[in-house]
């Protein structure tokens, strides 16, 4: 039934920004399509030092990036041209394809304060034929996001499909991604569609099977499982998975299917070939060497 509980690490992604990191993990690289995972907050930082936690234009391939807040706001600014703040319940879905780059900044002190910004990142691996798909950026609004509740449960369906429910948020494969709340006491399980799935416990407490699992813990489940999680007390989860995509190679903020293409893009971001955001373009983050361990990257490796 349950195939492994990963234990988030601390990682830094920027001077200022200290997130949990749940994915990859060197035991389960990824569950379905999903290849990275983050958790930031809730943060607590000075107003003045609000800057520090800028994270500067820095380049991906070969995947999507979805951002995800619970609290808080963080200005997203690409290659594109799009600049968009980023609220609470909205997707923010950016398909970096051939190549994009872009920042994520915090212009907003009072959006901050008193511990406020809470997100999750996750990255979503492209299927071969769209690994070089031109660069794109999406907004979804909350109300444009299925809503299911129940006695003691609420659940939002951030991409793909689960339990009936679906939405336009445009995938480039199978997947399926939600945010749930349960009450104490509530009773919850997994959507049966999908060959992989993984539930990252965000807040409170689940009992599956006799064990109580906690706050930075991801429980991944064989194919066919169907767990039956029992709330401990108040607890968000976020649900997620899909079918896999087979062996991906990873680096810095690259992502592929084959090994050339990860030192092509770092020959493209050190020689400019990578464009900086127009609105954002006076700083950025360079490619880190290859024999050290860039502070909040993962190593360069191979996921399946």
């Amino acid at each position: 039934m349950l195939e492994i509980v990963i234990e988030a690490r601390n990682a830094a992604i920027g001077p200022g920004m200290n997130v949990k990191r749940i994915l990859p993990f060197r035991l389960r690289r990824m569950v379905g399509p999903f290849i990275f995972m983050d958790h930031a907050g809730p943060v607590t930082i000075l107003p003045q030092k609000v800057h520090a936690m800028d994270v500067l234009p820095h380049p991906h391939i070969g995947l999507s990036t979805v951002s995800y807040l619970f609290d808080g706001q963080v200005t997203h600014r690409d290659s594109l041209g799009v600049e968009q703040v980023i609220k609470p319940g909205e997707v923010n879905w950016m398909t970096a394809g051939s190549g994009i780059a872009h920042s994520e900044r915090f212009e907003e002190p009072a959006a901050l304060a008193g511990g406020k910004l809470e997100m999750i990142q996750t990255w979503v691996a492209l299927p071969e034929k769209d690994e070089e798909a031109n660069p794109a950026f999406h907004n979804y609004q909350p109300e444009q996001l299925p809503v299911f509740t129940d006695t003691g449960v609420w659940m939002r369906l951030i991409a793909g499909d689960a339990f009936g429910l679906r939405n336009e948020v445009k995938t480039n494969s199978s997947l399926f991604y939600l945010h749930v709340e349960l009450e104490a006491g509530a009773r919850f399980s997994l959507p049966k569609e999908h060959a992989e799935r993984g539930i990252y416990v965000a807040k409170g407490k689940i009992e599956l099977a006799h064990q109580t699992y906690g706050p930075g813990q991801m429980l991944v489940f064989r194919k066919g499982a169907e767990p039956v999680l029992l709330a401990k007390e108040p607890t968000t989860l976020m649900m997620l998975g899909g079918e896999p995509l087979g062996e991906r190679f990873i680096w810095w903020n690259f992502v592929s299917s084959r090994k050339e293409r990860i030192e092509q893009a770092k020959e493209d971001w050190k020689q400019g070939r990578i464009l900086l955001p127009p609105t954002d373009n006076h700083e950025f983050i360079p490619l880190p060497e290859d024999k050290s361990k860039p502070a909040g990257s993962p190593q360069p490796e191979a996921l399946s």
